[in-house]
């Protein structure tokens, strides 16, 4: 038996910065001072850096409510669909994400919103809350 020969369309080589810029085309992403309102009106504050950063960098003080999930798990952890799924999954919860200076949220969000959830980033990121004295966490070992 033959198999059918796969359609796929030819790979883009537009690079990095392109793909950014066009996750950031669909999304209306939100300041630092934005996302710590809409965190307290109940929005989810997704932050998705990896633990050893979160270690060095300091972390959302956790008063907030922040979800801490790591990239390589977010879609399946925020898909409703997902047997994966947190509790908080759901269509119709708002998602802010948060990376370390806001270019990696930007993708995260764009595949969140590509699974019908309403999601957007962070501007500037972990950095950008802290340069803003929104509550924080501090790293270990800092004062």
């Amino acid at each position: 038996m033959t198999r059918p020969a796969a359609t796929t369309a030819a790979p883009r080589h537009d690079g990095i910065d392109a793909m950014l810029a066009d996750a950031r085309s669909r999304l209306e992403r939100v300041d630092v001072e934005t996302a710590y309102r809409e965190a307290l009106d109940g929005a989810l504050l997704v932050d998705i850096r990896p633990v050893g950063q979160r270690g060095v960098e300091g972390e959302v003080h956790p008063a907030l409510g922040t979800l801490v999930i790591e990239r390589n798990v977010l879609e399946w952890r925020l898909d409703p669909r997902s047997d994966a799924r947190l509790p908080e999954a759901a269509y119709d919860a708002r998602i802010l994400v948060l990376c370390q200076e806001g270019y990696t949220s930007s993708l995260a969000a764009d595949a969140l919103r590509s699974l019908g959830l309403d999601a957007t980033d962070v501007v500037g990121g972990f950095r950008a809350w802290r340069e803003a004295r929104l509550p924080v966490a501090c790293a270990a070992g800092a004062s």
